[in-house]
């Protein structure tokens, strides 16, 4: 099998699988907020995992949140800091068109509590315009979203310059960056954010456990009541898998940069290969920067849905778009942003490549499209 969904979730790395044995299995029953000596236990084991987390992304560990995914550190950064701003009467909140649709779901549901959203459209690339989204920030913004790279384009976005902005007006700046952890230098250092967003099986961690990064000075009302995480997410702390997080970061980070530059290699030969041997092919988000791992593709007069299950029988896992859309019919928002009709949007699959990828990985993807792409659009009429 060839494993090109990585965006989607990648493999758990084999020594954070054997660590989190390890912790389940030998690493003590102790509640963190017990007092006893098996609480300090679990405590000194959280704060240890919140430290390391805390010196990759270049925050204090106090400034991290462990949650149950992305997802819901997405959510708990907007509901959250929307419902304890400091200042009730800034009722607008500005994001971008092409959020992870969980990010979207927390924008809709402060929208029908009355928040004036604006979401930014980017431009054919898929790229918000950072002159746009500045446009949009009027004195009366509470907090401002945009991801730092997008799930299905790959997509980079200008989050460090919009941060600027936002620091400089007052306004709150979150970002998602579930899909640039591994893949980009990821700093708070650089990119000076309020609230950041990770989830740990994006960079060979386990599914169940993410990270809200809550810069100091920054209030955010819990979603579900409790002391825990300094009052910010009630409920008894995952320990072991907020260890196998942290050793997953780590590990990513350390190889992010020989990572990158192998990958963008391959990526970029298999989008050459593709549009040298397959007629009426399009790389969506072409011409912008984007994670070095992430092709997505269009196939003229192709239904992707069909492309996508006949590359499966052949051994090959890839996705139309976002994981959590998936066996929807309704077209990718994204691709749809960015001017895409919805049939061109339905033709369209999206290839992400992962550690384990390999030079022969790409030959056997590329044969595959030379095959299966005409008999598809034949089929299609």
């Amino acid at each position: 099998m060839i494993y090109w969904d990585y965006n989607a979730a990648a493999p758990v790395r084999p020594e954070v699988a054997t660590g989190l044995a390890h912790a389940l299995i030998h690493g003590g029953h102790g509640n963190a907020s017990s007092v006893h000596a098996a609480g300090r236990e679990a405590r000194a084991r959280l704060d240890a995992a919140r430290a390391r987390v805390a010196r990759v992304l270049g925050c204090e560990p106090k400034e991290v949140c462990f949650t149950a995914s992305g997802s819901e550190a997405d959510a708990l950064a907007l509901v959250g800091a929307w419902h304890a701003r400091p200042s009730p009467e800034r009722r607008r909140l500005v994001t971008s068109a092409v959020e992870h649709p969980a990010l979207l779901g927390a924008v809709a549901l402060l929208e029908r509590e009355g928040a004036q959203v604006v979401r930014v459209a980017p431009g054919p690339d898929g790229r918000v315009r950072e002159e746009d989204l500045l446009a949009a920030l009027t004195p009366d913004t509470a907090l401002c979203s945009l991801m730092w790279a997008n799930n299905e384009t790959g997509v980079v976005q200008p989050v460090a310059e919009v941060a600027r902005a936002c620091r400089k007006q007052g306004v709150l700046f979150h970002t998602d960056a579930v899909q640039a952890a591994g893949k980009l230098p990821l700093s708070l250092r650089e990119v000076d954010a309020d609230l950041l967003s990770l989830s740990a099986h994006k960079f060979g961690g386990p599914s169940g456990v993410g990270v809200l990064v809550v810069r100091k000075g920054v209030d955010v009302r819990a979603l579900t009541p409790g002391h825990q995480e300094g009052g910010r997410r009630g409920g008894t702390q995952n320990i072991p898998y907020a260890e196998a997080l942290a050793l997953a970061l780590e590990l990513a980070a350390g190889e992010q940069a020989t990572l990158a530059a192998r990958l963008g290699s391959l990526r970029d030969d298999f989008e050459r290969a593709v549009l040298e041997s397959v007629a009426g092919v399009t790389v969506n988000g072409a011409g912008v920067a984007r994670v070095p791992n992430t092709s997505n593709l269009r196939f003229d007069g192709v239904e992707g849905e069909a492309l996508l299950i006949a590359l499966d029988l052949d051994g090959i896992c890839v996705s139309m778009g976002a994981a959590c859309a998936s066996g929807t019919l309704t077209p990718s928002h994204v691709l749809r942003a960015m001017g895409l009709s919805a049939v061109q949007a339905r033709g369209s699959l999206r290839f992400s490549l992962g550690p384990d990828t390999r030079e022969d990985d790409v030959r056997r993807v590329v044969d595959a499209l030379r095959r299966h792409v005409p008999l598809v659009r034949a089929l299609a009429g």
